[in-house]
């Protein structure tokens, strides 16, 4: 007989079925009552022991946390809180577990703060809470592909080690084999690089997008879903140093579809998580009710985290320009009575609590912002006939502010250059980035979104190491 999953169990067993069970324990009772977990499900199946069938040896090595493997006959629970259970016909166990060290652990049944469970990062994913977590974040993954590949998106995979920064930002972290501690130096008394594995400096890529829009050229829409990495010695609770990023790319594509892909994106996201992890949903969504029981009322969020996505799933998204964002902004109650911690003024990018505002606030809604000044934009965004914004966009959500940023890309060769060298870049390095606007450009639009970011607010985690298996922050890099 073949094991049978804990979800498949509960899901399509019948009383009378045999069956067999491989989990961990969860809970030992009575010398009777054994609830196992396997990790397909939030949910455990109960085991219930004869003991007086069993040699008391046996049942002594039975503690939380031990593996073991349970054969029995279905039949229905004569308890509360299952319908059926297992009536155990033999029981082998195969992992032990100390019972004073599991007290130690994040394993002891109890609840544990999210530092703890951090401390011990190797062990939560047997927890309830990191158990929905990461299957909720597998269930993203899935829907994203499943999303673009039904309406014809080719996934390709951009460089990991990049010569390019795709933001200008600087933030990367070097690639080489040269010997750190017998570096070779030119003439000049600088590094010299043509001594390196690749010729020249290299760096982990913080994007795939330029690289994605040179397959949107010559494929019509590609994606890109992999790791990214910034070297920003930023220790907060939204920033990782390696973290995952959705990029789609469209040819033929302007701001206005762009809009629409975004917003029927993230909607179907969403729904497919409401529609098909309502279990881990639900866990999830009472874990925050009971941690906001312990906020101050003034500190509460309006919404729950259920309805937080019946928000955005239920809801169009309202769209407006940056300008009349600011606008908005500066007639505000909160401006007037100097609420808000940050400065608003045309030509600074918005905080996260003015975009909280207008989505929460304001319009009650998710939001799409337009029209960017250029000087807050990444130099590869579509310049606007009126010389001063770019065919950006950003995607405001309630609860966290910005999600998703993205834009038209700009598809004029000399618009493209003068961009180049105002940013300070090398159009020699970027020569293949100009080339495709050289043989039969065409307008075409992207966005990018932080697969962590959506994760969070699925889920409801408030710090970025909660989503990821295994977090990169600075100082840290264990496992």
């Amino acid at each position: 007989m073949k094991r049978k999953k804990v979800i498949d169990i509960l899901e399509s067993s019948k009383v009378g079925d045999n069956i067999i069970v491989k989990g961990w324990v969860r809970a030992f009772r009575s010398n009777r009552f054994i609830q196992i977990n396997d990790g397909s499900t939030i949910k455990n199946i109960q085991a219930v022991i004869d003991f007086e069938h069993f040699d008391d040896s046996l049942l002594k090595r039975i503690s939380i946390a031990s593996s073991v493997s349970v054969s029995g006959e279905i039949v229905d629970s004569q308890g509360a809180g299952q319908s059926i259970e297992i009536k155990v016909n033999s029981i082998e166990i195969i992992g032990d577990a100390n019972p004073e060290e599991v007290q130690k652990t994040v394993m002891q049944p109890k609840k544990h703060s999210l530092e703890f469970l951090r401390e011990q990062s190797h062990l939560r994913f047997r927890t309830n809470t990191f158990g929905a977590v990461f299957r909720i974040r597998h269930a993203l993954a899935f829907a994203i592909h499943k999303f673009f590949n039904d309406r014809g998106f080719y996934y390709i995979h951009t460089p990991i080690i990049t010569g390019s920064d795709a933001e200008g930002a600087g933030e990367m972290f070097k690639v080489t084999n040269l010997d750190l501690l017998n570096l070779p130096i030119t003439d000049d008394g600088v590094i010299d690089y043509k001594k390196d594995f690749f010729g020249k400096p290299v760096n982990l890529t913080v994007s795939g997008q330029l690289e994605a829009e040179l397959g949107a050229m010559g494929l019509g829409q590609v994606y890109t879903f992999g790791p990214t990495f910034r070297a920003e010695n930023s220790n907060t609770s939204r920033h990782l140093s390696e973290f995952w990023m959705i990029e789609p790319e469209v040819a033929f594509s302007d701001l206005i579809d762009n809009m629409d892909l975004t917003e029927e994106f993230l909607k179907y996201l969403i729904k497919y998580i409401l529609e098909n992890h309502s279990d881990d949903l639900n866990f999830l969504n009472d874990r925050e009710l009971n941690e906001q029981k312990l906020k101050p009322k003034n500190e509460r969020s309006d919404l729950g985290l259920k309805e937080r996505l019946e928000f955005v799933v239920n809801n169009k998204f309202k769209r407006l320009t940056y300008t009349d964002a600011i606008d908005i902004l500066l007639k505000s109650k909160p401006f007037k009575k100097k609420k808000f911690k940050y400065d608003i003024k045309w030509g600074v990018d918005l905080q996260s609590e003015h975009e909280r505002y207008l989505v929460e606030k304001e319009f009650k809604c998710p939001v799409i912002l337009t029209d960017y000044p250029s000087e807050i934009k990444a130099f590869y965004m579509r310049q606007n006939d009126d010389g001063k914004t770019v065919a950006a966009m950003d995607v405001l959500f309630p609860g966290i502010g910005e999600i998703v940023g993205g834009s038209q890309r700009e598809e004029r060769i000399d618009i493209l250059k003068s961009k180049i060298i105002e940013f300070n870049l090398s159009e020699k390095e970027l020569h293949w980035y100009l080339d495709i606007r050289k043989f039969g450009t065409a307008p075409h639009a992207g966005f990018g979104l932080g697969f962590e970011r959506i994760v969070m607010f699925v889920t409801g985690m408030t710090n970025i190491r909660d989503v990821i298996p295994f977090p990169r922050t600075p100082q840290n890099a264990d496992f």
